[in-house]
């Protein structure tokens, strides 16, 4: 039996229910913190297969990122099963400047033999998706320009099958085009969940962190943003409903980031996660809340 895996929430049609964003529009995610049963093999990866730079690394531990600035963090825990059943990380989404940098890596990609998962035209993006040896999803992006879809997130957000020779067009010759590792100007463009259920969710992204709802299908999916992005956060169910999050032992999400604009806006979002009764937690990256599926997010 061939095994299919669920569509990525970004391949099906969505519907719109815009509500009035609370955070500001600089809003943006920052560095994804995840647990991998083995550093040596993750950086390996991360480095030559994803183009990540190390610009930190302690006993048990690794920042990566572009030179000027952090993007995922890793910490080993020898033996960690991948997380598979559980709530969690879906994907991360490293968002590239410009289309030929998207092009640069897929040469690289078919050059030095990544394994793809997927590689998708989302009207709003073009997107090439992968999996690291613990099975954390990773999504390399490039989004179309902003006016060629601000305003119809729902109605342009689908999935189309990637021109990937049209893509490669952006270099003279990709057999030979340099790939010197993620571009400067490389981010955390989104962050997508794995969730027990959508309605608890998008209560809690949107109306109590203050995340705009962009597009939701049904029960199954839904896309939220700051400053009318077309996601900074996704969520869906296929492989999680009612789902509790993964125990200890797992190479899984520890946490993501949301950066906000500045201290009376995190004050703002941490009395809006009290009044709902959410519990706030300290740690050396910030107030660390969490989602209603146990997803934790500190607060920078």
């Amino acid at each position: 039996m061939i095994f299919k895996p669920p569509p990525d929430p970004e391949e099906l049609g969505v519907s719109l229910e815009p509500i009035p964003a609370e955070l500001s529009p600089g809003t943006v995610m920052g560095p994804v913190h995840l647990t991998v049963s083995n550093l040596e093999r993750a950086l390996v990866y991360y480095g030559g297969s994803v183009g990540l730079t190390v610009l930190a690394q302690v006993d048990g531990g690794a920042t990566l990122g572009t030179p000027e600035r952090e993007l995922v963090v890793l910490v080993e825990e020898r033996g960690a099963r991948p997380a598979i059943g559980y709530t969690g990380l879906y994907h991360f989404a490293l968002l590239v400047p410009e289309r030929p940098d998207l092009a640069r890596w897929l040469a690289h990609a078919a050059r030095d033999h990544v394994r793809l998962v997927g590689l998708s035209d989302h009207v709003v993006s073009e997107a090439l998706y992968l999996s690291d040896p613990d099975g954390h999803g990773i999504e390399i992006y490039w989004d179309r320009p902003r006016e060629t879809w601000d305003g119809q997130v729902a109605a342009k957000l689908t999935t189309l099958p990637l021109d990937a020779a049209d893509l490669l067009t952006e270099l003279e010759d990709p057999r030979t085009a340099p790939f010197d590792g993620l571009p400067e100007g490389t981010r955390m463009g989104h962050v997508h969940f794995k969730v027990a259920a959508i309605p608890e969710t998008v209560e809690f992204y949107r109306d109590v962190l203050g995340f705009g709802l962009m597009a939701r299908l049904g029960s199954d999916a839904a896309f939220l943003a700051a400053g009318g992005y077309h996601h900074h956060v996704g969520a869906n169910v296929w492989e999680s409903a009612g789902a509790p999050p993964p125990p200890p032992g797992c190479a899984a999400l520890r946490h993501a980031t949301i950066v906000l604009e500045d201290d009376g806006e995190r004050d703002r979002l941490l009395a809006r996660v009290e009044h709902g009764g959410g519990r706030v937690d300290d740690s050396p990256f910030g107030p660390l809340i969490r989602d209603p599926s146990g997803n934790a997010l500190s607060l920078a």
